[in-house]
């Protein structure tokens, strides 16, 4: 079995336009990265596990930062509340949801649209301009697997040599211990990321209730804390970067979103090739030290082009550079570079499809924020009681109603009902005043008598319903109306 980069990165290679293996006396050749099959699988089939080396540069420093970020807010959102409300909830049992201080109900949904929507154009845009930049930055598989998983296996199994000296080893009692305790941390975070997850949709004191009781209180979330678990501790153990090579459908629409221009992580072939040692005479800046490969979380090689599987990490550029730096030789080789800037040296930053995805962007963005400013603050449906039309009795033609109140609002409301008088009309309300929590709602019945003498078609009932603040003041003020039904005349 080829032992992936992480075991090769300081044997020689050979240095022709066609990449063949170096074959050492006693040991399998070596495998080389290749534009035509996947470094991560074997030519029998079998998994190449990749173990990359350990780099560091500018890029690094920042990637590591924004994860620390990142993964600060992930753990610690659930716990924040703005005005004694999650900062972040998605309650799809209740079909609650809070959103920085502003509260949506199931009839908000819609509001879901502009998000999902604005998110894929958002995408476009980056992709388009610096391609997998996401990925490779901000990506949860890659913030949790490269700054959570694979450092904490550093720390136990050692460097990337050390790692896959281990995978070849038998099982002696040194390899189960260091094994058998990575699998019991990588299964005990896998449980932290899901129990957080489970905090976006679930109140956060539920979630701890449901911790420190019994499963069978729970039967829903242990099932799903149960099999998420054990999902993300399989990812991050063994699956790892297949899930970007073969099941991401972002990675996939790559191809459809780059363009000449789209700035990647690229290999200025004009200046490296051909590639040879420091001391060869006409050789170029590569020194083919295999040290791009060594340290690519998908085991590629940046010097074969533009791949499928390049994340847009940036540690071949790091890995890179450090070995220029060493050399004497100025950085850059490899680079965040566009196809056309690496060929000719000129970049077009705007282009059409950049400027198409950019106004789509912002006519979804105009919409929704139209949409949230005009958002009514409660609503008031008034609707006929089902099963009814209406009745006549001594002489009166009675029609009921119901009258739908909902509070999004993020705290308590008063409401007030007033009917607006009509002549021969006589309206009953449930209630007048109605006093409702945040997201609360209630159904408030109706009853309106006519004269069967006075009906005419064309009548409707009309309510006022005002919305009080903590003053009492008036906040808001709908009106609800619904059309009075009765036997046409003759």
């Amino acid at each position: 079995m080829s032992t992936g980069p992480a075991s090769t990165e300081e044997e020689s290679v050979t240095n022709d336009s066609v990449q063949r293996p170096k074959v050492v006396k006693g040991r399998a050749p070596t495998q080389r990265p290749d534009v035509d099959t996947l470094f991560s699988i074997n030519a029998d089939g079998s998994r190449n596990a990749i173990h990359p080396a350990d780099v560091k540069g500018r890029f690094q420093v920042r990637k590591h930062l924004l994860w620390y970020l990142m993964l600060a807010i992930y753990v610690a959102m659930p716990w924040v509340t703005i005005g004694g409300h999650p900062a972040l909830l998605i309650d799809i049992e209740h079909r609650h949801f809070y959103l920085f201080g502003f509260t949506f109900n199931a009839q908000d949904f819609w509001f879901a649209f502009f998000f999902v929507t604005g998110l894929g154009f958002t995408l476009f845009v980056v992709a388009a301009l610096f391609g997998r930049v996401w990925c490779g930055y901000a990506c949860p598989q890659t913030v949790f697997l490269e700054g959570v998983f694979r450092r904490i296996e550093r720390w136990i199994e050692g460097p990337a040599a050390s790692r896959a000296r281990l995978d070849k080893a038998p099982m002696t009692a040194s390899k189960l211990m260091r094994r058998g305790l990575k699998m019991v941390v990588f299964f005990a975070l896998a449980a932290i990321i899901t129990h957080s997850f489970l905090g976006y949709f679930v109140p956060v004191a539920d979630v701890v209730e449901a911790m420190t009781s019994s499963p069978a209180a729970n039967p829903v979330a242990f099932t799903f804390i149960a099999i998420s678990t054990l999902v993300l501790f399989v990812n991050f153990t063994w699956f790892r970067e297949q899930l970007c090579i073969v099941v991401c459908p972002y990675g996939r629409l790559q191809g459809a979103l780059y363009d000449a221009d789209t700035v990647i992580v690229g290999y200025d072939a004009r200046r490296g090739e051909p590639r040879g040692s420091a001391t060869t005479a006409g050789a170029g800046d590569c020194v083919d030290c295999f040290r791009c490969v060594a340290v690519c979380p998908t085991g590629i090689d940046i010097r074969n082009g533009t791949q499928l599987e390049c994340v847009g990490c940036a540690n071949c550029i790091d890995a890179c550079d450090a070995v220029m730096d060493k050399l004497g030789r100025p950085k850059g080789l490899v680079r965040y570079d566009s196809q056309r800037g690496l060929e000719t040296g000129v970049r077009k930053f705007f282009r059409g499809r950049v400027v198409l995805y950019v106004v789509l962007l912002l006519l979804g963005v105009g919409a929704f924020s139209l949409a949230a400013t005009t958002r009514r603050p409660f609503d008031a449906e008034l609707s006929r009681a089902r099963g009814s039309s209406y009745t006549i009795d001594q002489d009166r033609i009675h029609n009921v109603f119901e009258l739908h109140l909902v509070n999004k609002r993020p705290e308590e409301r008063q409401f007030v009902i007033e009917p607006v008088a009509v002549a021969g009309v006589e309206v009953t309300l449930g209630m007048r005043e109605v006093t409702l929590a945040t997201l609360a709602d209630l159904r408030v019945p109706i009853h309106v008598f006519i004269a069967e003498d006075k009906f005419q078609r064309g009548m409707k009932l009309e309510l006022r319903v005002r919305c009080l603040d903590a003053d009492g003041q008036l906040d808001v003020e709908r009106p609800a109306t619904a059309p009075l039904l009765g036997p046409r005349r003759r």
